[in-house]
C-alpha cells in the first residue's frame, strides 16, 4: 500500500475510497468535471481534508493548487468533518440584545469548542448567523431545519439531547 492510500485509510474506509476512485472516473477526461466530482465526493466522504484533494487532483490530470483553490474558494466544501446536525445561533442585532450572545456562549461551553467547530463525536458543528429573520422569537437557535425561539441558555441541554 503506497503513503498516499495509508493516508486515506486513516479516516476513510476501503469502500469510501473505492467509491470516490468511481466518482473519479466518471468524470475523467471531461471538460469541467471537477466541481462535480469535489460535489459528489463531498457527499460520499462528508468532507475533503487535503489527501482526498491529492488524490482527486492526480485522477483528474490536474494540479493539487486547482483543485485546493476551487475547494477554499467555495464556502459549500468543507476541510474538516461535519457534524451530523449543524446548530446555529443567531447573532443579529434583535436576537444579540435579547440574550444571543449569552446563548451563543452557553453553546460553546457545552460543546468545548469554537464557532465553526465540530464535537468530537461528530455530532454538532456549531456555527453563529447574523440574521435568520424571525427577529420576533429571539433570541433564535435553529439546528438543521428546526426553529428554537426564544431560547435561554438553561433550555440548550434538553434541546440538544432531541438529536442523535
Amino acid at each position: 500500500m503506497n503513503g498516499e492510500n495509508a493516508e486515506l485509510l486513516k479516516e476513510f474506509t476501503e469502500d469510501q475510497i473505492a467509491k470516490l476512485d468511481a466518482i473519479i472516473a466518471r468524470h475523467k477526461g471531461k471538460p469541467g468535471g471537477l466541481i462535480p466530482v469535489l460535489e459528489e465526493a463531498q457527499v460520499a466522504l462528508e468532507y475533503l481534508p487535503v489527501p482526498v484533494q491529492k488524490r482527486i487532483a492526480k485522477g483528474l490530470n490536474l494540479p493539487f493548487s486547482s483543485v485546493y483553490g476551487v475547494v477554499t474558494f467555495y464556502s459549500f466544501f468543507t476541510m474538516t468533518p461535519r457534524g451530523r446536525h449543524t446548530v446555529r445561533v443567531c447573532l443579529g442585532t434583535a436576537c444579540y440584545v435579547r440574550g444571543g450572545k449569552a446563548l451563543a456562549d452557553a453553546v460553546k461551553k457545552e460543546f468545548g469548542v469554537e464557532e465553526g467547530g465540530t464535537t468530537p463525536d461528530r455530532r454538532f458543528t456549531y456555527e453563529t448567523i447574523r440574521c435568520l429573520g424571525a427577529c420576533g422569537l429571539g433570541p433564535v437557535m435553529v439546528i438543521g431545519e428546526d426553529v428554537h425561539g426564544r431560547m435561554k441558555p438553561s433550555k440548550i441541554k434538553d434541546i440538544l439531547s432531541q438529536y442523535n
